[in-house]
């Protein structure tokens, strides 16, 4: 009986099948091995990223709250506030750089027209002399064209480059002239601030509130009143909200979870942060515009920073004040704001500072808007001399802008009347002492039977503008158009009360039953 040699014996196919099987497996090892360690590669890879992003968003995190610890310090070392010469401007005359064709194209040459004279024998027996002076002849008529050609061609590039260096002439001279106009009005401005015009330097210091550079969160709202015998300023300004701190102090990345995680910052070092953010914008505002102020004409510095948000408890918008103070030039200039603890420093000059920012605690301003922009005259007593039942109709223009006054009085509001001329059509002015709402109101009143002119409304909201007052209220025995009612809704800031709304107003807080004006048609007009 023969012997086995094997499984697959000596069969040479058998051994190749079983070489390639084991070849094939080792492969397959390897391409596992290989993609066990790609995907091993690949995970710390990824792992690194995110690592590296809990690292970048720290690193932003602590950035974010070292420039908020820093906005007093960093202003007063590195800020350079607005002047008016940095308002000029200085023309740069721009180069002309025409598009299209600028350079001149080839002229003709003879050389690519002159055909070829005949050569050889031919040429010296005279053969081929007349095809050659045709040639030549129509050789001289195209190359004369060509010259034609070229000199339109040329004259038309010239004449349109010409055209393109006058236009830009043109707007060199205009640019010049809009920088000389610019300067002019700024140079202008510079004199009347250097006179102490109340306009001037309530737009420089708009300005110079308007160039500070503050981190992403802080409002840019504000409001500025000059006193120019005095030489007092007082400005509004908004201040961030408690989120302009950053909530977490850290990010760690999480592998188990594939998470980047914030490490929250403990809450008494956020409340410490943000009121420190308050203090130092207040220190930071007074101290730009000090410094702003090379010519002097500001003696004194009033502000109120005020947060624009919701009251949680109402829902509905308020400005409570946070921080108020007072100083002098001469007082704040001894400071030294690069070493000072902000609040402390606060707590030394006069001012009230809120025992609670986060929770929207308010304190009372110590100055608010002056009333001495506008011309004042003594108070009238109206109420006390009307029959029990009073029409509107029948009281001078004079006792309904008083019996006006009287009833804003009693609604709350400190109210005194204008003069007569010169009020760009004010007629009283309120303000409201309650520091949780803006104060100022501008009152006009219109004692007519007929419809108010939308012409003023508008002419109201101007004035409003002008003055930087909180609210406009028109007040009248009549009525208003649609357009007018439309306007102050769009406007926000106007009030409109027509004579039916008067009924209830006087019914209400003075106990009288006037009878206003007549009522509106039934058909308004717009």
């Amino acid at each position: 009986m023969a012997s086995r040699t094997g499984a697959h014996g000596n069969d040479p196919y058998a051994r190749e099948l079983a070489r390639q099987a084991k070849e094939h497996e080792r492969a397959r090892k390897a391409a596992e091995l290989e993609a066990k360690r790609k995907a091993r590669e690949e995970k710390l890879a990824y792992e690194a990223a995110r690592a590296q992003e809990a690292v970048d968003r720290t690193s932003v995190a602590e950035h974010d709250a070292e420039q908020l610890a820093t906005l007093l310090r960093a202003a007063v070392l590195d800020g350079r506030p607005l002047t008016f010469d940095a308002l000029t401007q200085e023309f740069v005359p721009s180069a002309f750089a025409p598009t299209g064709r600028t350079k001149p194209t080839r002229e003709p040459r003879w050389s690519d027209f002159e055909p070829e004279a005949p050569r050889g024998l031919l040429s010296a027996l005279g053969f081929g002399r007349r095809a050659y002076d045709a040639s030549m002849e129509e050789a001289r008529k195209r190359f004369d064209q060509a010259l034609q050609d070229h000199a339109r061609e040329e004259q038309k590039r010239m004449a349109k480059l010409e055209k393109a260096r006058v236009r830009h002439d043109q707007q060199n001279r205009e640019e010049a002239a809009r920088i000389d106009g610019w300067n002019a009005a700024i140079e202008e401005r510079h004199n009347a601030y250097r006179d102490r015009e109340v306009e001037a330097v309530e737009w420089f210091i708009d300005q110079v509130l308007a160039a500070s550079s503050y981190p992403h969160g802080f409002p840019k709202a504000h409001q500025v009143s000059y006193q120019a015998d005095t030489g007092d300023l007082l400005v509004q300004v908004d201040l961030p909200l408690e989120d302009v701190v950053p909530a977490a102090r850290a990010y760690r990345y999480v592998k188990t979870r594939d998470e980047l995680t914030p490490v929250p910052r403990p809450e008494k070092d956020r409340k410490e942060l943000y009121a420190s953010v308050l203090a130092q914008t207040a220190l930071r505002t007074v101290h730009e515009l000090f410094t702003a102020d090379t010519e002097g004409v500001i003696r004194s510095i009033a502000l109120n920073g005020h947060v624009a948000t919701i009251d949680r408890a109402t829902g509905r918008e308020v400005h409570p004040c946070l921080i108020t103070l007072q100083t002098d030039r001469e007082e704040f200039g001894k400071l030294v704001l690069t070493q000072v603890d902000p609040r402390a420093c606060l707590k030394r000059l006069r001012s009230l500072i809120s025992p609670n920012p986060y929770e929207l605690e308010p304190v009372r301003p110590l100055v608010t808007f002056d009333l001495s922009k506008f011309r004042l005259m003594d108070s009238l007593d109206v109420v006390a001399g009307l029959d029990s039942r009073p029409v509107l109709m029948d009281l001078t223009p004079t006792e309904f802008e008083h019996l006006v006054r009287q009833l804003f009085e009693a609604i709350g509001l400190e109210s005194v009347n204008t003069q007569p001329s010169k009020d760009e059509g004010v007629d009283a002015i309120a303000m409201n002492t309650d520091p949780v709402m803006r104060g100022l109101c501008i009152i006009q009143a219109k004692r007519t039977k007929n419809v108010v002119p939308f012409e003023t409304v508008s002419a109201l909201a101007g004035v409003v503008e002008h003055k930087r007052a909180a609210k406009g209220i028109l007040v009248t025995t009549s009525w208003f158009g649609r357009a007018s009612e439309a306007f102050a809704n769009d406007h926000g800031r106007l009030e409109l009360l027509d004579g039916a709304n008067l009924v209830h107003l006087f019914k209400e807080h003075l106990g009288l039953d006037v009878i206003p004006g007549p009522v509106p048609p039934k058909n308004r007009p717009r």
